[in-house]
């Protein structure tokens, strides 16, 4: 086993079981904070109602779903530093909004761990 100062690892499998495999801790360590994002009951119910309406203001997502404006605040900056979701500005108001192809991206390394 290698450990470098950059986080990474190589790992020597067994001769039969083919070439060294590469550990980057930091992109495994981003890849869990991602996951993490979305493995939250609320947060999941965030994102669902901002995929049901397309776009929100944390306003209209505090109000619909009864909590408090630094909960869903607090969240939707979970949410936005993963990319799951992603924010526009019109004049005062930011609006919230699913980022597609984030989900998209998780979603394949999700289906290809599982398989």
């Amino acid at each position: 086993m290698n450990v470098s100062s950059n986080y990474s690892m190589t790992l020597h499998a067994e001769e039969e079981q083919g070439s060294p495999v590469k550990v980057d801790f930091v992109n495994l360590k981003k890849a869990a904070m991602i996951l993490r994002a979305l493995n939250h009951k609320l947060r999941q119910q965030i994102v669902k109602l901002i995929d049901e309406n397309k776009k929100l203001t944390v306003t209209e997502i505090y109000i619909k779903l009864r909590l408090e404006q630094s909960v869903a605040s607090q969240h939707l900056a979970i949410l936005r530093r993963a990319g799951v979701v992603k924010t526009t500005r019109d004049g005062k108001f930011i609006y919230y909004s699913v980022n597609p192809s984030r989900i998209d991206g998780i979603m394949s390394c999700v289906h290809s761990l599982t398989e």
